[in-house]
Formats: structure tokens, sequence, C-alpha cells
């Protein structure tokens, strides 16, 4: 299967899932998310705001932001960067996902730990995104050295994704039980 073929796949999987299914396993990976240690020990986290086929992330983006410095990202032409989180100045941006509205991003060296979304993974950590490469993109940067965790639905999980030289797998892959 080539890249687009598999996005069709996985997106074709995904649509069986009801939303209480969705939400059920996004609660359990975002807790398993919590008990890494890579999350105890960081103070920055980068997360995402989910599009509806992705595990839903604002539960955890609101709680998590008590205690630590959450940053989200924000396309800005061909460039993603980071911004810190503050639940009033999100707005609705590239692609229609919420994104945060800050005036100064988050250095990329400052990111302990990033979330990272993706259409497909495999267990050791290949990933396959929507086909722009902008975490591609971002994880390539030579100050960005934080650990990285690919988070999906059991659906994403595939043996196998065809890959290219510029694309970056992720440290560990989530997905719900």
């Amino acid at each position: 299967m080539d890249k687009r073929e598999l996005r069709t796949h996985i997106r074709n999987r995904i649509a069986t899932l009801s939303d209480e299914q969705r939400d059920l396993a996004s609660r359990s990976i975002f807790e398993q998310v919590e008990r890494l240690d890579e999350f105890i020990t960081a103070d920055v986290i980068a997360l995402y705001a989910a599009l509806p086929d992705e595990p839903q992330s604002m539960p955890s983006i609101a709680k998590w932001s008590r205690d630590k410095r959450i940053v989200l990202p924000r396309v800005e032409g061909d460039v993603m960067r980071f911004y810190d989180y503050a639940p009033e100045q999100m707005q609705s941006g590239a692609f229609g996902i919420n994104e945060p509205q800050g005036l100064t991003p988050c250095p990329p060296e400052e990111i302990e730990l990033m979330v990272v979304p993706g259409v497909a993974f495999t267990p050791c950590g290949k990933r396959m995104g929507r086909g722009k490469g902008f975490y591609d993109k971002y994880l390539s940067q030579s100050d960005f050295c934080a650990r990285t965790v690919g988070v999906c639905f059991r659906e994403q999980v595939v043996n196998d994704i065809p890959t290219d030289h510029h694309d970056r797998c992720v440290d560990k892959v989530i997905f719900n039980d």
C-alpha cells in the first residue's frame, strides 16, 4: 500500500468507531502518557489540539496545564511553531484546528516531551502524518531534542509504513488497550 492508500484505509477504520469508543480510547491513551517517566519529569510538554479523528487531547491539556507548561502548534505558512496554551486565546486556524494566539513561540530546545498525532504508526515508532510534513520538519530542527510519543487509536497501528528520507520516527507509540 502506498501512503495515499494507507491514509484512506486508516480513515475507514477510524470511521467505524463510535463517539463513546473514541472518548474511552482517548482517555486510556492519555492516562498512559501521564504514567510515563518522561511525562512526570517534564516541565514543558508540547501537545496538539485534536481533529475529530484523533485521540481527543483537550481534557488532558486542561488538566495538565495546571501543573505543567503546555505548548500547542500553530501553522504559519509552511512552518509550524509552538505557543503557550491559554484557553482564552485559542482560535480556529490552519485546517480548522484550534491554535494558540500567543506572540512569542516556545523555542524548540525548551520542549522536553512532545505528544505527536499521526494517521498511522508502527509499534517501533514509524509515523505517517497527513502529508504536509509539518511535524517531520519540526522534529528535524537541530535544536529540537525532546522525547517524542506518538498517540493513536489501536486501529491506526500497522505493521509497516512506506517512508521517505525526510520522515521522522517517534521514540514511543501509545494506543488504547
